[in-house]
């Protein structure tokens, strides 16, 4: 079955990264309430009975607010329950001492906060960026450490300096990991970003040389045939005609401006029928014109957004559909509308395994279609099932 994608689906790899790394730590949350669990009830009999219900709310309620953040089509919701859910801990362990009754922790039970500190700490690299998932590191660790001695009846300068480093190392390298993995998501969206640009500007060199082309064309079959008739005095209805041609087609080069009514009905065939076949001369090309479309004039950027875009996508069939393939165009026309399909039979591909990396589709088909006001491209296809490329634009209302 042929799948079907918008060329901008998918959004960022930061903003992926960033949902995947925060559904592994709401994981590791519900991973480590096996084994914390078995301290919850020594810590239960020294503290006023709301601190452990509370607790274990506050610190898993919230983890649990952050994993379903990840499926919200806003990041921002996820750095927030992230950062909720750092600072519900250290609400809680600073709870801890108005809550406890002064009672020892006796033989070796821990108190049940120092065995997830770096997973906060995990949550403050999702919320914050820079140095301050390390510094909320250091804090957390030294307070429930500190608070595990004192209830613990440990002094807390025995051994605390080797105790505390061992701790806080442990803890920094997937913090340390999970920084720079998130971190390279950007660079990473920076990078494609980069290359975008570049291929935006390359395409727009390609269009204005072919823009030359056409313009030199131009000048040397219409302009100085005409120039030179009128040279040898003929004078006739024939040069006259010649020459109003001319000035017509040097008139529709004009540079575009606000007063610019646009293209009709025959002019956007046409100039879509001549994209098509100068790309491949084989191709079919069928039109579609609705009744209420004969008096509508199709902007001007329009017309050569599409055309340029029915270029880009017939050159890549072309180049990859095969030597057995054919093509064929469709165009729809209607009042304030446009719609070209472009269809080939030949060897199709997995849309979803080359997205955003192919830029002549991401950059010279999507970003192109897009940039339009009511612009929209979408691709279809699967190996050995053709490929079908859809332009359309709807006139804003």
């Amino acid at each position: 079955m042929n799948r079907r994608v918008r060329f901008d689906e998918g959004g960022s790899a930061a903003d992926r990264f960033l949902r995947v790394f925060v559904r592994f730590v709401v994981l590791g949350y519900l991973f480590y309430l096996v084994p914390v669990a078995g301290y919850m009830p020594t810590a239960a009999a020294v503290t006023a009975a709301w601190w452990t219900p509370l607790a274990v709310t506050a610190i898993v309620g919230s983890a649990l607010a952050m994993g379903a953040a990840t499926f919200h089509p806003d990041v921002r919701c996820i750095r927030r329950t992230a950062a909720a859910n750092a600072w519900l801990f250290v609400a809680v362990t600073v709870l801890w001492w108005p809550a406890w009754n002064g009672g020892p922790i006796a033989g070796d039970d821990y108190l049940w906060l120092t065995l997830v500190p770096g997973l906060p700490a995990l949550a403050a690299v999702a919320a914050w960026r820079t140095w301050r998932p390390f510094a909320y590191l250091a804090v957390v660790e030294v307070l429930v450490h500190a608070t595990d001695r004192i209830v613990r009846d440990i002094p807390v300068g025995e051994h605390a300096p080797p105790s505390f480093a061992f701790i806080a190392t442990y803890s920094m390298m997937f913090v340390g990991a999970a920084t720079v993995g998130l971190a390279a998501g950007r660079t990473l969206d920076a990078t494609v970003a980069t290359t975008h640009a570049t291929a935006s500007a390359a395409a727009a060199a390609e269009a204005k040389s072919a823009e030359r082309t056409r313009f030199a064309a131009l000048v040397h079959d219409r302009v100085m045939s005409t120039l030179l008739s009128a040279g040898r005095q003929e004078t006739d209805e024939r040069v006259v005609g010649q020459a109003r041609r001319a000035i017509a087609e040097l008139d529709d080069l004009r540079v575009n401006t606000g007063d610019d009514p646009g293209s009709d009905v025959d002019a956007v065939v046409a100039r879509l029928r001549s994209v098509a076949t100068e790309v491949d001369e084989n191709v079919g090309f069928v039109v579609n014109i609705a009744p209420d479309s004969a008096n509508t004039l199709y902007p001007r950027d329009v017309v050569t957004a599409v055309a340029a875009a029915l270029a880009e996508a017939l050159r890549n069939s072309v180049r990859h559909a095969g030597t057995a393939a054919t093509r064929t165009v469709t165009v729809d026309v209607a009042a304030g509308a446009l719609g070209v399909t472009a269809v080939d039979d030949g060897i199709g591909f997995d849309p979803a395994r080359v997205g955003g990396h192919r830029l002549g589709i991401a950059v010279s088909i999507g970003a192109r279609m897009r940039a339009l006001d009511g612009g929209d491209a979408t691709v279809e296809s699967a190996p050995r099932q053709g490929t079908i490329v859809t332009l359309t634009w709807q006139e804003p209302r």
